[in-house]
């Protein structure tokens, strides 16, 4: 039995897809609720109005317009003149905003074949386009991370090997040493190995979170529901005294920021890196620091507008100094000791031993006082530097 034309007005009038109707001119005569939850427009914002309403320009309308009347568009049965399926378009929202569209249309003809309007429905592709890039993302994800693995599973077997080495050939103090950066080399290497296991994870899953990372912008969130916060559990001992602090490095020289990053990560500190002064209070902002250890020498932001900013918006936060000269070319440093600045080192590569005792004497001035003391600046001979 064939159905009332009132249940077809009810199904068009609650489709969720949109549907718009516009005679021969381009005046739309019909838009149901799924064209105004989807475009914004209410029903008397766009009745009566040129269909140019919805789209962003007259070409692109005049595409849709052309492309129905195309031979090459002709459906598969039956004559299919003056139908498209699945064109893809592009339709205008209320705020403005361009959204695509896949609209299957058709020309509507009167009992001479003479043109009195067409009918659309269109549907907001954005989600599909969405899934799409998802599932082709997921499969570059899974290989980037099994290529990785294999990487990372001959740095494991090195790793290893080096170990027994220095157990073979290593005076008891050099042991000790070397086998905490070989342990530090190691924890790196885990960590990496987590994060592609992790991956591969939300690529099966198809599911991930996101976080904040700069300006707004957001990033992948690759948290370890297992992995426990390095700097809750460090806690400084006779052997780290410099244990569980959180220092933020600035250079603008990467290999720098990351050798100290393994030196310092290797006495059970916590350090994240800034390649400026600009970078470094965004960092600043988004979590809280012990301390602070930057180069003097830098495009946007030198040492000491840089210590200058931190003093302003943290009084309270020690500020280090470094520089790869043993004077005070721009006299930088020496602005900055006249300001209140407490900690300078001078001399990059940086002496590890002379790094430490700085750190402690800014943070854990206690412990300091148990550590052989280095040949460190002091303010009062900085300032005697040219």
């Amino acid at each position: 039995m064939s159905l009332p034309l009132q249940y077809f007005q009810k199904l068009v009038e609650s489709c969720p897809d949109i549907i718009i109707a516009v005679d021969k001119r381009g005046t739309i005569t019909f838009y149901n609720d799924g064209a105004r939850q989807n475009l914004g427009f209410s029903p008397d914002e766009v009745l009566g109005k040129n269909v140019l309403e919805i789209y962003p320009t007259m070409e692109e309308a005049r595409r849709v317009m052309a492309a129905m009347r195309a031979d090459e568009m002709r459906a598969d049965d039956g004559d299919g003149k003056g139908r498209v399926r699945n064109f893809e378009t592009i339709f205008k929202t209320k705020k403005g905003d361009n959204i695509p569209v896949a609209i299957s249309a058709s020309i509507i003809y009167d009992e001479k074949g003479n043109e009195v309007g067409s009918i659309g429905f269109a549907k907001d592709i954005r989600e599909i386009r969405r899934r799409d890039r998802l599932v082709t993302l997921a499969e570059v994800a899974v290989g980037l991370s099994h290529e990785i693995n294999n990487s990372l599973e001959v740095l494991v077997n090195q790793i290893e090997m080096l170990k027994k080495y220095v157990g073979r050939v290593a005076a008891d103090e050099e042991f000790i040493v070397e086998s905490d950066r070989l342990e530090s080399a190691a924890s790196q290497v885990k960590k990496i190995q987590d994060i592609t296991a992790r991956i591969g994870q939300m690529a099966e899953e198809g599911e991930y979170g996101t976080k904040e990372y700069l300006s707004g912008k957001l990033m992948t969130d690759l948290h370890l529901d297992d992995a426990s916060d390095p700097c809750e559990s460090a806690k400084p001992d006779e052997n780290f005294p410099l244990g569980g602090l959180r220092i933020l490095v600035v250079d603008d020289d990467a290999g720098v920021c990351q050798s100290l990053k393994d030196l310092l990560e290797a006495e059970r500190c916590c350090i994240d890196t800034a390649a400026s002064g600009v970078f470094a209070m965004q960092s600043l902002k988004r979590q809280q620091f012990d301390l602070v250890l930057s180069d003097v020498v830098m495009p946007d932001m030198d040492g000491y507008q840089l210590y200058q900013t931190v003093k302003q918006a943290t009084p309270k936060l020690p500020v280090v100094l470094m520089t790869a000269f043993n004077y005070d070319k721009d006299h930088v440093i020496k602005r900055s000791c006249l300001e209140g600045l407490q900690g300078v080192i001078f001399k990059k590569p940086v002496n590890p031993a002379m790094l430490k005792q700085v750190l402690l004497q800014q943070c854990r001035p206690e412990a300091a006082a148990r550590v052989t003391p280095s040949s460190a600046m002091t303010p009062a001979s900085i300032q005697k530097l040219e």
